[in-house]
């Protein structure tokens, strides 16, 4: 269920959209960060409900909470503070590299390819989960006003189509649960992700793309009245636009 957003997704966005569309990003794993260590802990530890102390005492929640009243309250940091927290996110691209590049270096490659488990759970995370959300994506474009709606949909579809997250077999670690089998399929969907990703974003560009020129017909139609020295004119941009 939960992707490797917190890794990948934040040097994706600034290099494809810019800066400005980190915010949404960080929105996205700031959400799926309490759902990890709410949810995902309570399933991988079997346990019957949460305790919520321990999740407010959690480094993790507490570092989501300061920041969200720091951005409600608009307060900057020291320009020293600022730097270094610049220099921090600047490393987040190659540590979460480097980690993945521990991880397959630690796991048999044999193991991972063979068992026909890790296919089903794989499929579901890079195929069925992004066709899913596209759909979903495509409800939303298709009703949104917002002028970077395009931007704003393509940066949580990113953070959606990731592979399998990594702190969920760090969890699995620390709980001495099944972290073979985690971080088996962490190591195949992220080898795998190298085809799927471009090729879901590419089918996102395109269908926001289809609904671009629909909604330019629409406006046609509505703007203008079809009489019947005008009927063929029209008839020929709408077909040029497809």
């Amino acid at each position: 269920i939960y992707s490797n957003a917190g890794i990948l997704v934040i040097p994706l966005v600034q290099d494809l959209l810019g800066q400005e569309y980190v915010i949404y990003s960080s929105a996205y794993i700031a959400v799926q960060l309490v759902l990890i260590w709410t949810h995902c802990k309570n399933m991988l530890c079997e346990e019957d409900r949460l305790e919520w102390k321990k999740v407010f005492q959690n480094v993790n929640i507490i570092s989501i909470i300061v920041g969200v009243i720091l951005f409600i309250s608009k307060i900057r940091l020291p320009s020293g503070v600022q730097d270094v927290m610049d220099m921090m996110n600047n490393m987040i691209g190659p540590i979460g590299m480097l980690l993945a590049g521990m991880v397959i270096a630690d796991v048999p490659l044999k193991t991972v390819f063979t068992k026909k488990r890790n296919y089903v759970s794989t499929v579901l995370r890079l195929i069925v989960y992004p066709v899913f959300i596209l759909i979903l994506m495509k409800l939303i474009y298709t009703f949104a006003g917002l002028n970077d709606s395009k931007q704003i949909l393509l940066t949580v579809y990113i953070a959606s189509i990731t592979p399998a997250c990594a702190t969920v077999t760090s969890i699995a670690q620390l709980y001495d649960k099944d972290a073979a089998y985690a971080s088996a399929l962490y190591v195949l969907t992220t080898l795998l992700s190298i085809v799927t990703m471009p090729v879901m974003v590419e089918c996102m560009r395109y269908l926001c793309e289809r609904i671009e020129k629909m909604k330019v017909v629409q406006i046609e139609v509505e703007t203008y009245k079809i009489i019947p020295n005008q009927k063929e004119a029209w008839l020929c941009s709408r077909n040029s636009l497809q």
